[in-house]
């Protein structure tokens, strides 16, 4: 296994912390609350790859399981992963996964491939959460779906168009940055 560079470990913390910083902004509406969240995820897929963003997904949320207020409403602690809302929080795991495929495999691909993939993301993301908010809740499938998923529907794809759109300037950015630094 190859160890991981110093630069690395460091983007993959500063990317936490910019999904530290958007997870706590929300807006509640209803039982989900709307939040930047998502679009951090996004880009730490996107800016990363899938295995360096995820990563920095799943340190973000071991930071906020320890309890540090970094989900939405400035909670946090194990209680909000297991709770009624923790399933969209393991859902950004695949969604940052996919978002790191589209974007390596973007040129290759063509540029729709990208935000293709951050819409499967997505897809996972509301999977797994309307599963567990309905397994918490005890609500029917179309009842989850009007409360947890279709409200966002349009502030999801708003997050893709601008994570599209920002991925290759900061991808260039950031190996601009690793050029100097090697």
């Amino acid at each position: 296994m190859k160890a991981m560079k110093t630069k690395d470990m460091t983007l993959i913390a500063v990317m936490a912390a910019l999904i530290c910083v958007a997870g706590p902004l929300s807006i509640p509406v209803g039982p989900i609350p709307l939040s930047l969240a998502t679009f951090a995820v996004y880009l730490a897929g996107s800016v990363l790859g899938r295995k360096k963003g995820t990563i920095a997904v799943a340190l973000y949320l071991v930071i906020g399981v320890i309890g540090v207020p970094v989900f939405s409403g400035f909670s946090g602690g194990f209680q909000k992963l297991a709770g009624v809302t923790g399933g969209y929080l393991i859902g950004y795991l695949p969604c940052a996964y996919l978002s790191g495929i589209g974007a390596e495999k973007r040129e290759k691909a063509g540029w729709w491939f990208h935000p293709l993939m951050m819409v499967a993301g997505t897809v996972l993301l509301y999977l797994v959460g309307t599963i567990v908010f309905m397994l918490h809740t005890g609500n029917g499938l179309i009842a989850s779906l009007s409360l947890c998923v279709i409200p966002f529907l349009i502030g999801d794809a708003i997050k893709i168009i601008a994570a599209t759109l920002l991925t290759v300037p900061v991808r260039k950015a950031v190996k601009a940055i690793q050029i100097h630094n090697s």
